[in-house]
């Protein structure tokens, strides 16, 4: 599945190529043929080799994906191989180098976090928010679907969400009047708030909440809130933040249905070594 256009590639592409490129020691001839092999330097689950591709293609090089999105390598797994003119190649291999790597570090972050959060406890899934690195959106939630997470929101659509920042634009209305509000403009919607600690909680679950969003809270806290609010309480209970697979198993233990992390956005790129071989 490709979610970058030919348009966000080419941009990608675009670099000053005037320059004379080389290989080896010698300068790239015009027209000679030449490959490329693209293989991974560590284990971890790959993504973007759909979009290498595609770049690759776009300059006229033809490419075999060895490795689809979401696949998980060992170390000197091919991901992808290409062939075409050397200065096609050479020109496009540090793009396509660039996002295979981050975008692999990011589906990796995310399937780590997936599975220690599976081994915790299987019952609670794990999303990521839509609010990724600006540019980088559509290959970011990409790669944490790669890696096993859900997309947050994970909401119907008619459902509504009161974040806690936007509660400040209302001045002097409360929780409870937003939440009122919010009843009346949409009559049978799921209602999400946004909450920062187990007061703010136990307030918007008093007051009809549906689903209650616990932002940048330490697991004993949420464990303590899930604790406050009583097992009869019929609402589900998200944590978010930007949690790490080491802290996801205290997390999924706490009681709480789903984990939304922005953790993976902010991963290590991946490590990918390049391959040239003169045709």
């Amino acid at each position: 599945m490709l979610l970058l256009d030919d348009t966000a590639l080419a941009c990608l592409l675009k670099r000053d190529t005037t320059a004379a490129l080389s290989v080896g020691t010698g300068p790239v001839r015009p027209g000679r043929m030449t490959s490329v092999a693209m293989r991974a330097r560590r284990s971890g689950t790959i993504c973007g080799t759909e979009e290498a591709a595609r770049m690759f293609a776009l300059l006229g090089c033809a490419a075999d994906i060895a490795a689809e999105s979401g696949t998980r390598v060992r170390p000197g797994d091919l991901l992808i191989a290409a062939r075409g003119p050397a200065e096609a190649l050479v020109g496009a291999a540090q793009a396509v180098q660039t996002l295979l790597e981050w975008a692999s570090g990011v589906a990796d972050s995310a399937a780590r976090i997936v599975q220690a959060v599976r081994r915790a406890n299987p019952a609670v899934a794990v999303a990521c928010p839509r609010k990724a690195i600006p540019g980088a959106r559509p290959l970011a939630l990409k790669a944490v679907a790669a890696g096993g997470a859900a997309i947050h929101p994970v909401l119907q659509p008619d459902a509504a969400l009161v974040l806690a920042e936007c509660r400040a634009l209302g001045g002097t209305e409360t929780l409870t009047d937003r939440i009122a509000g919010r009843r009346l403009a949409a009559p049978g919607a799921r209602l999400a708030v946004e909450v920062r600690d187990r007061h703010e909680a136990l307030e918007a679950a008093g007051f009809g909440a549906d689903i209650l969003l616990l932002t940048r809270m330490a697991p004993d806290a949420v464990a303590a809130t899930l604790r406050a609010l009583g097992p009869d309480w019929p609402g589900e209970v998200l944590a978010a933040g930007p949690i790490p697979a080491e802290a996801a198993p205290a997390y999924a233990k706490s009681g709480i249905h789903a984990l939304v992390t922005s953790a993976p956005y902010h991963a290590l790129p991946a490590e990918i070594e390049l391959v040239y071989e003169a045709g």
